[in-house]
C-alpha cells in the first residue's frame, strides 16, 4: 500500500484518469457506436446513446469529458504550480508561466479550429476547447496563486450564482427577463455581439466565451481537490470518502437547481458544473483508491500513456490522418476480417495505432508541455 507520503507528492491516478477521459475521444466513443450499429443490441444502442452530446438542456455520459479534463488541470495545480513556489518561484514568475501555457492554448484552439490557413477575420472560429481549457485554468490559477482555500471556495460559488443570477435576470433583446433557449440566453448573446469571426451554430457557440465564468469554478474545484489530496493531515482513506461524499452531494444539489436553471453542457451551467463536479469526484476518488492508496498501477499504463500526451493526442486529430495510415498498415487484417466486422476491427486497429505512438513518445520521454 502506498504511504500518504508518496501519495501527497505524486498522484499516479492523475495521468490515469485524464488518459482515461482522453481514451473515449481518441476513438473509444466510435468503437461503441460502431458495434451499437452492427448487432442492433438494445443494451449497445442505448450506451451508444449516452456518447452522442445533448443538443441543449440535459446529461449524458459524453457531456462530462470535457468538464473532467478541466476539473482534472485544476487537481493538478498544487503539484505543479504549488511545487514551484514551495522551490522558492516567487509568485510573479509562476504568474507569468501561467498566462503563457493559458495563451498558449488558446492560440492552439485557433489554430485547431482552421489549421495553419491564412483566413478572414470573419471566417476564423476564435472559440475552441482547448481554448476553454485555457481560460479556465488561467484565471482559477491566478485565483489559486492570490488567495487563500477559503476565498477559493467562496470564488467558486460566487462564479456560479453570479452567472445563474446574471442570465436569470437578463436576455437577447427581445426575448423575455430569463429565457435560456439557445437564440433568446443572454451568455449566447454576448457572444454574437462581442465575438469577432463566426460561431460555431451561428448563433451561439458551443464555447462561447461568457459562459467561461462559470467555467472557471469547474477549474477551481479541482485545485480545491488537489489542495484536500496534497494536505498530510488526512489519511488517504478519508480523502477518498470525502470525495465519495462531495460526489454525491454535488450532483443532487444539481439536480435541485436544475428545476430553475437546467443541467446544459452549452450554456455550461451552474447545475452542470455541479453535476459533472460531482461525478468527476467519483472517478477521482474510484481511480485514486485503486491506483495511489490500495498501489495496484500496472492495469493504468495505458490510460496513463495516454494522460501524459493529452493535449498532442487531442491536436493530432486534426493534423495527422490516422485512417490512412490504419488502412495502409492493416488493410490485409480488414479483408480477412469480412465486411461485417472490418469496420469494428479498423476503429480498434486506430486506437492501437494511437497508443502505439503514445507509447513511442513516453518511452522516448517527449511529451507536449503547454
Amino acid at each position: 500500500m502506498a504511504t500518504d507520503r508518496f501519495i501527497s507528492q505524486r498522484l499516479h491516478s492523475l495521468d490515469a484518469l485524464r488518459g482515461f477521459d482522453m481514451f473515449w475521444i481518441m476513438g473509444a466513443d466510435e468503437l461503441i457506436h460502431k458495434i451499437a450499429e452492427h448487432t442492433q443490441s438494445p443494451f449497445w444502442q442505448g450506451l451508444a446513446h449516452q456518447f452522442k452530446h445533448v443538443k441543449w438542456d440535459g446529461f449524458r455520459i459524453y457531456d462530462l469529458i470535457f468538464p473532467l479534463f478541466i476539473f482534472l488541470a485544476g487537481v493538478s495545480t498544487p503539484f505543479s504550480i504549488g511545487r514551484s513556489l514551495e522551490q522558492g518561484k516567487s509568485k510573479s514568475e509562476v504568474l507569468k508561466k501561467v498566462l503563457q501555457r493559458g495563451f498558449t492554448l488558446v492560440i492552439l484552439g485557433i489554430i485547431y479550429n482552421e489549421g495553419l490557413e491564412i483566413k478572414p477575420i470573419a471566417e476564423i472560429r476564435f472559440s475552441s476547447v482547448l481554448g476553454r481549457i485555457g481560460i479556465a485554468y488561467m484565471l482559477a490559477n491566478i485565483i489559486y496563486l492570490y488567495t487563500k482555500e477559503k476565498a477559493q471556495i467562496i470564488w467558486f460559488g460566487a462564479l456560479l450564482i453570479g452567472y445563474w443570477l446574471i442570465l436569470k435576470f437578463t436576455s437577447a433583446p427581445g426575448f423575455p427577463m430569463g429565457d435560456l433557449t439557445e437564440q433568446g440566453n443572454f451568455a449566447s448573446y454576448v457572444d454574437r455581439s462581442i465575438l469577432p469571426g463566426r460561431l460555431s451554430r451561428g448563433i451561439h457557440d458551443t464555447v462561447g466565451f461568457f459562459n467561461n465564468i462559470p467555467a472557471i469554478s469547474t477549474a477551481l474545484a479541482g485545485i480545491i481537490t488537489g489542495i484536500f489530496l496534497k494536505n498530510d493531515k488526512f489519511q488517504a482513506i478519508e480523502k477518498v470518502k470525502w470525495m465519495i461524499y462531495t460526489g454525491v452531494i454535488s450532483p443532487v444539489l444539481a439536480q435541485i437547481w436544475n428545476l430553475d436553471f437546467p443541467i446544459n453542457k452549452n450554456m455550461w451551467s451552474s447545475s452542470f458544473v455541479l453535476q459533472t463536479t460531482g461525478l468527476s469526484l467519483l472517478l477521482l476518488a474510484l481511480f485514486y483508491y485503486i491506483i495511489d492508496v490500495k498501489g495496484y498501477q500496472k492495469w493504468a499504463f495505458f490510460f496513463q500513456v495516454i494522460g501524459m500526451n493529452s493535449i498532442l493526442i487531442y491536436l493530432s486529430g486534426h493534423f495527422i490522418d490516422w485512417d490512412y495510415t490504419n488502412n495502409a498498415l492493416l488493410n490485409w487484417l480488414f479483408h480477412i476480417c469480412g465486411e461485417s466486422y472490418s469496420v469494428i476491427i479498423s476503429v480498434i486497429c486506430v486506437i492501437l495505432i494511437k497508443w502505439v505512438f503514445l507509447r513511442f513518445l513516453y518511452e522516448k520521454k517527449v511529451f507536449l508541455r503547454v
